[in-house]
């Protein structure tokens, strides 16, 4: 099968590598798979079910050597409304139906197509899912009592407000100690996973100095089951696919983004690349299997990721060992992970959250003042205040009319000229003035793509040649236009047909293949006439002079090309052959 190709030649060296590496990742797991299940709504044990399970299937069929899956932290605010709206139930429908449609990207190859999502939207929404993950910890960190969990960013800060008077110092004290750990671990112990080491010294220091005053993971959602996960069937009905499909397409586009921007961190660090419409294929598959134990969506990981490339991987092996090594833990250890306090899981989310915020790039791009800054500021603001699906929505709109609005302005139609000083007699705009233009032949040079946002250049070009005492003959230099849509084709057979209509002869050269293949399916083409189709300007205004009225040249003085001499009696000159 295509898929082993990454296993071969696989020797016993590279399992020691893939080994260590698996263990480490998997030990840095553990704690994030819980603190994002809890703070998605619910229980701790489908994070750690998913972190097993789709992180095996997402190493065993993805298209990255090094992926990391599992529960992330920019699943959090849709996954938190998902259960907050329609129950921990449809989520399951959601999530399967969102590796449904990850599958079917991937079949279809459109892989591609993710990475054409605008850099301000990425950052603008990831920005905001930093900032609605780091504010959803502020009551456990705090250690607020009979905090509601709402939807929306305003009502959750309006509860946090309210339930203030509930302030626990112990779970502050938790929470710091847990922080400190996190900050001083990568400087003093760098091959230590610094979670780890803050969960175990906060939850160790909360037991010993103040046992019972902080909650827990075992007193909030229960006691963490030892054991393999068990089968969870889910309910299909099409009442609930139609009711999960939006929820489901919004978790297939974010967990494609992530997991690509992952897959592109990794060939970054190893040199390698990946396959994106694999990747996408291994994540729709880990996705449709994780519901069916109970677990909640999953993505590729950056940070575990990165953390997998560091410690050594050389194979998708140590991705399988880290699921195993999880496995391993539930089954023989998850009792004690009950007597977590949720203060210790509030700075690891914190710290995620900051990590990911993207706050340099944020910045960065703000100082530039552009239309970007607008999308990005519009964007965050919108993930922050109201939903993710709306950010991304308006996101993508506002940057589909800055693109337009950008490529418009791009083309320009421009009435020209030869400049007999420079090389060849290019043809130069500024070389039409009022005492020089020829009063029968006009050259307009149409640069840019002629598409539907741009053609108010195209028609303001034919305002100018509506006067009765316009040019006998009109040639349109099209060998800087790339790009012509069918409103751009409407607009210029409309602007032909115009011209002809007075009398006047349309002459177009240098045209593209694109371009003219299409103005020869719309009938155009052959309105114009293949003989007034030319490679070379030199050869179309050759043409062009010898439709020209010879005595409406006598008395002429603007002399606008080098013949004009011989038509007006006096000496003769050569043609334009060279003209470009």
């Amino acid at each position: 099968m295509k898929w082993m190709g990454r296993f071969s030649g696989y020797t016993a060296d590279a399992f020691r590598k893939d080994l260590i590496s698996g263990c480490i990742v998997g030990i840095v797991a553990i704690p994030l798979g819980m603190a994002f299940s809890i703070a998605s709504g619910v229980k701790p044990e489908y994070g750690l079910y998913t972190t097993i399970i789709a992180g095996i299937l997402i190493s065993l069929f993805g298209g990255s050597r090094f992926q990391i899956g599992g529960p992330t932290g920019a699943f959090i605010p849709i996954l938190l409304a998902i259960v907050l709206q329609y129950g921990y139930e449809n989520l399951l429908i959601a999530g399967f139906l969102a590796g449904i449609i990850l599958v079917l990207m991937g079949v279809f190859r459109l892989g591609v197509l993710i990475k054409f999502i605008p850099r301000p939207v990425t950052i603008g929404f990831t920005a905001g899912i930093a900032v609605t993950i780091f504010s959803g910890q502020i009551a456990n960190f705090l250690g607020l009592r009979d905090v509601g969990r709402h939807e929306y960013f305003l009502s959750n800060m309006a509860e946090i407000i309210k339930r203030l008077p509930t302030l626990n110092i112990y779970s502050i004290l938790t929470a710091c100690i847990c922080l400190a750990a996190l900050i001083l671990t990568p400087k003093y112990l760098p091959k230590v996973p610094a979670s780890l080491i803050g969960i175990i010294v906060s939850t160790l220091v909360a037991a010993w100095l103040f046992p019972g005053q902080v909650t827990t993971i075992g007193t909030a959602y229960g006691a963490i089951p030892g054991g393999l996960p068990s089968f969870h069937p889910i309910s299909l009905t099409w009442d609930r696919i139609a009711l999960m499909i939006k929820p489901a397409f919004i978790i297939a586009m974010l967990g494609g983004i992530e997991s690509l921007l992952s897959a592109v961190v990794a060939d970054g660090m190893t040199r390698t690349r990946h396959n994106s419409n694999r990747e996408l294929i291994g994540q729709g598959i880990a996705n449709m299997v994780t519901p069916l134990f109970g677990g909640i969506p999953a993505t590729g990981a950056i940070a575990r990721t990165a953390t997998n490339i560091k410690s050594g991987a050389v194979s998708p092996f140590s991705g399988i060992i880290h699921g195993v090594i999880v496995l391993l833990v539930v089954v023989l250890f998850a009792p004690y992970a009950s007597e977590i306090p949720l203060a210790s899981m509030a700075p690891i989310l914190m710290l995620v959250a900051w990590n990911m915020s993207e706050r340099k790039s944020f910045a960065h791009m703000v100082k530039t003042r552009s239309g970007d800054s607008i999308i990005l500021i519009v964007t965050f603001l919108l993930t922050v205040f109201t939903t993710l699906t709306t950010a991304v929505e308006v996101g993508l709109v506002l940057a589909v009319i800055l693109f337009v609005k950008r490529m418009s302005e791009i083309l320009t139609v421009a009435k020209v000229l030869p400049d007999h000083s420079s090389s060849n007699d290019k043809v130069k705009a500024h070389m039409v003035t009022k005492e020089h233009d020829c009063p029968q032949i006009g050259i307009f040079s149409v640069d840019g793509p002629l598409f539907f946002g741009a053609s108010h250049a195209l028609e303001h070009s034919g305002l100018q040649l509506k006067d009765d005492q316009g040019p006998e003959v009109v040639l349109f230099r099209m060998s800087n236009v790339p790009f012509m849509d069918t409103t751009g084709e409407s607009n210029f057979s409309e602007l032909v047909k115009r011209l002809t209509h007075r009398g006047v002869t349309v002459l177009v050269s240098g045209l593209r293949p694109q371009p003219k293949e299409l103005l020869n399916r719309s009938g155009c083409g052959k309105f114009i006439g293949e003989e007034h189709f030319f490679e070379h300007t030199g050869d179309a205004l050759n043409y062009a002079l010898g439709k020209i009225q010879g005595h409406k040249c006598q008395g002429c003085s603007h002399f606008a090309f080098r013949e004009c001499a011989e038509l007006s009696g006096n000496t003769p000159a050569p043609l334009h052959q060279n003209i470009s």
